[in-house]
């Protein structure tokens, strides 16, 4: 086994699990946390970490083009291909669920889109029991892990994620922004500085006109190291615990089984979906559903797998009298054209992800911070691209940022091979129907804005007719989708019920973290990469028990008027200083939702 490069293993007889070696750390997945941890622990030379992950290469023009996001996130070399139970909100309908499998995880098949989340997130996760994950704490990390080409006091220009933004070329990136300004709300020069709440350009984890996954920014450079190995292909069976503390890793690749030992700590990156299914393979989990399978308990922890969240959303669709749109580059010579320029150069439309403006608002009044989220496309056409507008047209992906909703991920079978349950019980709450509703009129108002006149012609989706609480209903249930946010399953916290604390220790076990966005108690207002990212960066430094110093004074704004208006142009209050009362009103909000959740 040579070390720094992706290995299968030597050859064992079939039936044993011949031993890899030992490692001071075992990571499982090489998904967005995984690379991080890799890449911040292997930082001193003497610590051995071995990376195990079940799918293979990243390499690929696919993945590399930006442009060409929804073509790796429908191939299943780069997908696992998973899809939902049957959901009851919404008719039985089986959802996607694309989950990153090979290097990068789901960072190298996503749609690129770099949201930090709102500030306020973060204080609300701390005020959820994450002690230790507010604003404060956080955005150093976020400032060492970007690569922005303007740092600043709230930015990092040195980090190794290149975030860039797009160039707007296209008139009607900025004729959004504009009819959203005419429509009352807030812009914002920079939606990861500041001023989160509003509109403005968006950023993307591009750089040099490449998709800049967790693979490349943090993977590849640590395999160079010589301290870290990387087995492909491997897939992760369950972490052998002696007693109550993790001492090795089963996996197999290529039929063949193997064991890695742990010196120090075990790490589960696997991502919402996976992480607590290697949990439960390893005696980690609700008892009676363990049982159910003939693992034996070790650890009966009920709330494995549950409290699943995700973003949804919908397409609000537009005709364009105008023949600015992207849908002049859908024919096959123009991809060609644009293929070739990109591969050339890595410029040109090949090289964005084109989601290069966008929003954030909340649903109505009372809300403290926004719980809507808005990316605009210059192009009629489904997110995974296999439904494209017969015409010109653009769009606007519009959903809520908070659903009540949970849902769970199970057990389908003891299996490691086997493809687990998961059910999100989409729209399952009330509460979640007045949001989507909101999200959809609150998009046509802004769409209807003189800014957009020249090129707004009908409305393809939802449709002229579709205007009563009924319609829209009936239309969010046919056509609602994922954003392919998953979160929550192994959730943070300080409770007793809580599947990790806040430094990422699976509670009543040692030399076991869980480390991805499984742990997150609460989804953040936008994009889940960035956020975690930020996570894994943080808990490398948990794990070498050192944090980066927090920012005290770092800023806190919201509208001073948000209890009884639903948006403005001036989001001018800033409760740095006032961070009990903060806590105090989100912990209100939260406990509200959960009350009517439950």
């Amino acid at each position: 086994m040579s070390m720094g490069k992706p290995v299968s293993g030597a050859g064992s007889t079939a039936g044993t699990r011949e031993s890899v070696g030992e490692f001071d750390y075992v990571i499982v997945g090489a998904g967005s946390a995984g690379c991080v941890l890799a890449n911040r622990l292997s930082e001193d030379p003497a610590v051995r970490v071995l990376v195990l992950e079940a799918g293979g290469s990243d390499r690929s023009v696919f993945v590399a083009m930006p442009s060409a996001l929804s073509i790796p996130m429908n191939t299943r070399r780069f997908n696992w291909g998973l899809r939902t139970e049957p959901e009851p909100g919404l008719d039985g309908r089986v959802m996607n669920l694309p989950r990153g499998k090979g290097l990068g995880g789901s960072s190298s098949i996503n749609g690129m889109c770099y949201v930090r989340g709102n500030p306020m997130d973060f204080e609300l996760w701390s005020a959820l029991g994450a002690e230790g994950w507010h604003w404060a704490n956080v955005l150093p990390y976020y400032k060492r892990m970007e690569g922005v080409d303007a740092a600043s006091d709230m930015r990092g220009g040195n980090g190794p994620l290149r975030v860039t933004r797009g160039r707007m070329q296209n008139p009607l990136y900025q004729a959004f922004v504009d009819a959203a300004g005419q429509a009352g709300y807030a812009l914002s020069a920079n939606m990861n500085d500041l001023q989160h709440e509003g509109f403005g350009p968006m950023e993307m984890t591009v750089g040099n006109g490449r998709r800049c996954s967790a693979a490349v920014a943090y993977l590849r450079p640590a395999l160079k190291r010589g301290n870290v190995t990387l087995i492909t292909h491997a897939l992760t069976e369950r972490v052998i615990l002696d007693g109550r503390k993790a001492t090795a890793v089963a996996f197999s690749s290529h039929g063949r089984s193997y064991v890695a030992h742990v010196a120090r700590e075990a790490l589960i990156c696997a991502g919402s979906i996976m992480s607590p299914v290697i949990l439960k393979r390893s005696g980690i989990g609700p008892a009676a559903e363990l049982a159910s399978h003939g693992i034996p308990v070790t650890a009966d922890r009920q709330q494995v797998g549950e409290n699943l969240m995700d973003h949804l959303e919908v397409y609000v669709q537009q005709e364009s009298k105008l023949p600015v749109t992207l849908y002049s580059s859908m024919n096959a010579v123009s991809k060609l054209m644009l293929g070739a320029r990109w591969m050339l150069t890595k410029s040109g439309l090949g090289a964005s992800n084109h989601f290069e403006s966008g929003g954030h608002i909340r649903s109505r009044a009372g809300i403290v911070y926004p719980d809507i989220q808005f990316h605009f496309l210059p192009l009629a056409i489904s997110y995974d691209g296999s439904a494209l507008a017969d015409g010109h047209g653009y769009q606007v992906h519009v959903g809520t940022k908070r659903s009540k909703s949970r849902g769970w991920v199970r057990l389908g079978n003891a299996d490691p091979a086997s493809t687990p349950r998961v059910r999100f019980n989409y729209m399952s709450h009330p509460d979640d129907w007045m949001e989507m509703r909101a999200s959809i009129r609150l998009a046509r108002e802004i769409l209807e804005q003189p800014a957009l006149s020249p090129y707004r012609g009908r409305e393809l989706a939802p449709g002229s007719q579709c205007q009563s609480d009924a319609a829209l209903d009936q239309f969010i249930r046919e056509k609602v989708e994922s954003a392919y946010h998953p979160c929550g399953t192994c959730r943070m916290g300080s409770d007793a019920d809580a599947v990790v604390d806040p430094e990422c220790r699976v509670n009543g076990l040692q030399n076991l973290r869980v480390i991805d966005s499984s742990i997150m108690p609460q989804a953040t207002a936008g994009d889940l990469n960035a956020p975690t990212i930020m996570l894994a960066e943080r808990a490398s430094d948990l794990i070498r028990g050192r944090v980066l110093a927090g920012i005290p004074d770092a800023r806190l704004l919201a509208d001073p008027e948000w209890a009884t208006r639903q948006r403005s142009g001036q989001i001018t209050r800033d409760y740095a200083g006032q961070r009990d009362l903060l806590r105090e009103q989100l912990l209100q909000e939260s406990k509200t939702r959960r009350e009517q959740t439950s």
